[in-house]
């Protein structure tokens, strides 16, 4: 329609002639897969995919908490390890670990959600029952939680035996389980993995700061000679670390330091106590 109506101009968009009729044998709603390699929208979709692939890494193999043993995956052993809180000490050379990937770096210890649990019973497999009143008050169902600790033992010594089945205990078994809790107890320690034993603990040589200085927990306990270094034929764990162990154990030796104190006659091994009481044991 002219607009004014004496205007001899014919409208903008009647300029252009009449539209072209598309014939029915073309194609309708055609994808325009130009706009898809334009390069303003291929840089941000590549790097967004890149960034969420990267974060998914990371996650699942630096922030992921294991909650126990049995979920650690095979090719962390040897090439990873854990950082966490001691929960428990509960021999001379084993403990418990709660694992916090991260650190306070990742929220552990100050973020809401992000805190080691202090009491006993929310550390462990914790089994619920909800009534069903819509069954019966007497009817429920059990929910099981999830194991929160890992157990660890320390690689390449062997601490004297506690009191164990109706087996008595060895000689400075107490010291060094007294030793070993005050030491680490409710310290993050970081413990470096190197395979699953058949007690479903995880063998691992551990370190703690101790002012401004990282100390080996294991090294340390054969130097006040609380422990030996680990005997046993098969199932042996040192890391790069057994030449210093020896040399620990030699130098507390020397010096008649904690179960070497007393007469070499009348010194037995965890080793040796535990083939002879497993010895006796078979012989009942």
């Amino acid at each position: 329609m002219r607009w004014p109506p004496w205007s001899s101009k014919p409208p903008e968009g009647d300029r252009a002639g009449p539209k072209r009729p598309t014939p029915w044998e073309d194609p309708i709603n055609v994808t325009d897969w130009k706009q898809y390699t334009e390069l303003q929208n291929l840089v941000p979709t590549v790097l967004l995919t890149a960034t969420t692939l990267v974060f998914v890494h990371v996650y699942r193999n630096y922030l992921r908490r294991i909650p126990k043993v049995s979920e650690i995956q095979p090719g962390f052993f040897r090439k990873r390890s854990l950082f966490g809180r001691v929960t428990s000490v509960g021999d001379g050379d084993n403990f418990h670990l709660f694992h916090t990937p991260g650190g306070r770096l990742a929220g552990w210890g100050w973020f809401p959600g992000r805190r080691v649990p202090e009491k006993r019973e929310d550390l462990k497999s914790r089994t619920v029952r909800f009534p069903i009143a819509v069954l019966s008050p007497k009817v429920s169902i059990r929910l099981t939680g999830r194991l929160y600790q890992i157990h660890v033992r320390l690689a390449g010594i062997d601490a004297p035996e506690l009191a164990h089945f109706g087996r008595p205990a060895q000689p400075f078994s107490n010291d060094a389980l007294t030793w070993l809790r005050e030491y680490i107890h409710r310290r993050r320690v970081r413990a470096y993995i190197y395979r699953r034993d058949q007690y479903d603990r995880v063998v691992a040589t551990v370190y703690v700061r101790r002012g401004l200085i990282r100390r080996d927990v294991g090294l340390q306990m054969l130097k006040q000679g609380l422990a030996t270094v680990y005997e046993a034929k098969s199932g042996a764990e040192f890391g790069a670390v057994e030449d210093k162990y020896r040399q620990a154990e030699w130098w507390a030796r020397k010096k008649r330091k904690g179960i070497w104190a007393g007469k070499s006659g009348d010194f037995e091994s965890p080793r040796a106590y535990k083939t002879r009481m497993n010895a006796s044991d078979q012989g009942k």
